[in-house]
């Protein structure tokens, strides 16, 4: 009865969040982005942009196997090719960026380790013309990865999309420009997210590291080192409906830390909050209403002989939007 009523309470808790998000909360609660809040962006369908939440590799060639990520992406036109700017943002902030080109109908794979050794952090792919380089509408790209780290956090992410919503290249881009700003508003291409959802946290006590992943989809793509977000707020539930505010500041453009009573700072501490036997939930949003994503992945060895023990990952939920922006740097594809 108990586990049923916790469920209860826990769907309930579901269906009010997007409210919630949008309601004033402490500081800093969204406000904005409730004027933007339909399903912007999603993992299923094709887009003109793809975010790829999370990759990391070990830069040692012995060691490649204990921490890598797998990524694939997919042309599903049946007729007309693509190219694909790359930008592989560093958690630091640090940006490196290449072209892939892919025929009707193709797919690549690669390793992290092959492109980006030693490297963790996240990556956007954007459709671009195939002589300019200016970003294109071509809603047709999908893409997954699977990522493992040492610590044997492991997951298999869909890439999550945005659809360009207009026809051929970018309005007001040029072959003969230098840069070019993509606004996700919900008229150029789908909104972005603004604020994010962990669904479930199970208790550390029971074996479970949570790895909490959020990434800043904000900003310039074209200078060497892009800008961090700053602040967050989030608010952490446990499945009796209680709540916990905390805020954090970060220079950098990845956050990615365990769950544990360090991280996030609350008041109880977060093992006592979520005990064992216990689960809960969290949003977590940027106080500079800026976009953001995310996933998270939890590790649990136990997972081989406990029925109530789980391995495995997933994008975190968008609870509402925000018109976020990317500047990016346009030259001709070099494929």
């Amino acid at each position: 009865m108990h586990n049923a009523y916790k469920f209860t309470r826990f769907l309930f808790q579901i269906a009010i969040v997007a409210a919630l998000a949008v309601t004033a909360f402490g500081q800093g609660a969204p406000t904005r982005t409730a004027r933007i809040n339909e399903a912007a962006s999603g993992e299923q369908r094709p887009g003109s942009v793809l975010v790829y939440n999370i990759y990391t590799s070990d830069a040692t060639p012995t060691n490649t196997n204990s921490a890598n990520t797998q990524i694939s992406l997919t042309n599903t036109n049946i007729s007309a090719a693509i190219s694909i700017h790359l930008f592989l943002i560093e958690d630091n902030c640090k940006i490196a960026d290449t072209f892939l080109c892919l025929t009707a109908n193709q797919t690549a794979t690669f390793l992290a380790s092959d492109v980006d050794p030693g490297t963790t952090g996240y990556l956007i792919a954007i459709a671009t013309t195939p002589t300019g380089g200016c970003p294109t509408s071509f809603n047709f790209l999908t893409g997954s990865e699977e990522v493992r780290f040492k610590s044997g956090h492991a997951a298999s992410l869909p890439a999550e999309s945005f659809q360009a919503l207009y026809s051929g290249s970018l309005p007001g881009c040029a072959a003969s420009d230098t840069r070019a700003t993509l606004n996700f508003d919900g008229r150029v291409y789908s909104p972005a997210p603004r604020t994010l959802a962990l669904n479930n946290i199970p208790s550390r006590a029971d074996g479970n590291d949570t790895m909490l992943i959020v990434n800043t989809f904000s900003g310039a793509l074209d200078r060497a080192q892009r800008e961090p977000i700053g602040q967050y707020f989030g608010l952490l539930y446990d499945d009796s409906e209680n709540v916990l505010s905390f805020t954090f500041g970060t220079q950098v453009c990845q956050v990615r830390n365990s769950l544990t009573n360090t991280f996030p700072r609350l008041t109880p501490r977060f093992e006592t909050f979520i005990p064992q036997g216990r689960a809960g939930w969290l949003q977590i949003y940027s106080l500079a209403e800026a976009a953001i994503t995310g996933a998270v992945i939890n590790f649990n060895p136990n997972a081989a002989t406990k029925k109530n023990a789980f391995n495995g990952g997933f994008n975190l939920g968008h609870l509402n939007y925000t018109a976020g922006q990317l500047r990016m740097p346009v030259f001709p594809p070099n494929c």
